[in-house]
């Protein structure tokens, strides 16, 4: 018997915004986005850009990680996770996709997210790779000491952070490119004290951010399709 294979999905919609984009207009303007798919007006989008610096709190975020309440404006995002940094330098990918053709699997769905960073790192020679118990991308760096316990040290380079209404997907994952990373000494970064964070201009790599955008709409289907 023959398996019908799953239509295939028409590509999502790409946008990279220009300059900084304001955090709560940004996220406004998100949330329209995201019922307009719903209601099947408009197609998946994907919105490419740069925010001020701030910080975002996410739904599991603990106060006492908030370090410097006062170096950044502190924005509630709604979206899962702890605190984060976004800032100048850094790709934000906010990717609003229609789990109801994607199928309804939140675990997939974030797991498909990290590779989909892993993927990307990839085209710059960055091994990527995931860790039990800490959401997002990390790296080894062995160049630098050890941790403490004989293990070698390893920086995030990649948060992901999502949610869904009416299974459709908001905020998504944010890549350190070249941030000012002394920023995110304001906050313990996903909760996690004993680890830092890199980009790739700190790896030694002149990545662009056109660059990574490229390489980004690149891996999308090679992730996101092949997966279906």
């Amino acid at each position: 018997m023959t398996v019908p294979h799953a239509p295939k999905l028409a590509a999502p919609e790409w946008q990279i915004l220009p300059g900084l984009s304001d955090y709560t207009a940004t996220l406004a303007a998100m949330e329209a986005r995201v019922a307009e798919i719903a209601a099947g007006t408009a197609p998946e989008t994907i919105w490419l850009l740069e925010h001020p610096p701030l910080y975002t709190a996410g739904t599991s975020a603990d106060p006492a990680d908030l370090t410097a309440p006062d170096r950044f404006p502190v924005h509630v995002a709604g979206r899962g996770g702890q605190y984060t940094y976004h800032g100048p330098g850094q790709r934000v990918v906010y990717a609003m996709l229609d789990l109801n053709k994607r199928g309804r699997d939140v675990r997939c769905f974030v797991h498909q997210m990290e590779a989909w960073v892993i993927a990307t790192l990839a085209e710059f020679g960055v091994t990527g790779a995931r860790r039990s118990g800490r959401v997002g991308v990390w790296v080894t760096r062995p160049e630098k000491p050890a941790r403490p316990d004989g293990t070698a040290c390893e920086e995030k380079i990649a948060a992901i952070g999502i949610k869904l209404r009416r299974w459709i997907s908001f905020h998504g994952l944010s890549i350190n490119v070249e941030p000012d990373l002394s920023h995110f000494e304001g906050i313990i970064p996903c909760g996690l004290h004993d680890y830092g964070v890199t980009s790739l201009v700190d790896l030694g790599l002149p990545v662009t951010m056109e660059d990574v955008d490229l390489a980004l709409q690149r891996q999308f289907a090679t992730v996101f399709d092949h997966a279906r």
